[in-house]
């Protein structure tokens, strides 16, 4: 089977193909959790390099198809610690799965911040995405102490990979 060609780009979080498919994660996660989604206030001011980088993926014919995105934590009441990037929105629409989009998003948001001079990237997901967990685990990622808006819910699962 050949893979159809798909392009990177660099985009702002507030870029209407970014609202759009965060949207449908959105949707996503209140399927899964049963919940109003993700409420992590973001701003498409952490997504700006050298502090953080947010990416969409096109499909051949100019279609988005993934995100992902970086953003800078430092040590803070919430659990991070300094040097932290933190992911945000991975996301691969379901007619795009398989490709292994997730993790080519993944390696260049890891490349970016290793190159803006952070040391370790963490993330945040939930026990009802265990696609997310494989992906990660299978990536370096180990179980690290919870951070974040979520890291009091029973469901909350934090991974972290030295950069």
């Amino acid at each position: 089977m050949t893979t159809p060609s798909v392009t990177l780009r660099t985009a702002s979080f507030g870029d209407p193909d970014a609202i759009t498919l965060n949207d449908r994660v959105q949707l996503e996660y209140a399927e899964r959790y049963g919940d109003e989604g993700d409420v992590t206030p973001l701003d498409p001011m952490m997504f700006v390099p050298p502090r953080g980088l947010y990416l969409i993926a096109y499909d051949g014919r100019g279609t988005p198809v993934a995100t992902g995105g970086w953003r800078t934590q430092d040590e803070n009441d919430e659990g991070y610690s300094d040097g932290d990037a933190e992911i945000k929105r991975m996301y691969v629409t379901p007619e795009a799965r398989g490709l292994g989009l997730a993790r080519r998003i993944l390696a260049a948001l890891e490349e970016d911040a290793r190159a803006a001079g952070r040391t370790r990237m963490v993330l945040e997901t939930g026990t009802k995405q265990p696609e997310a967990i494989a992906l990660y685990t299978s990536t370096g990622y180990t179980p690290c102490p919870k951070f974040g808006l979520y890291r009091h819910e029973p469901l909350s699962r934090c991974y972290a990979k030295p950069l």
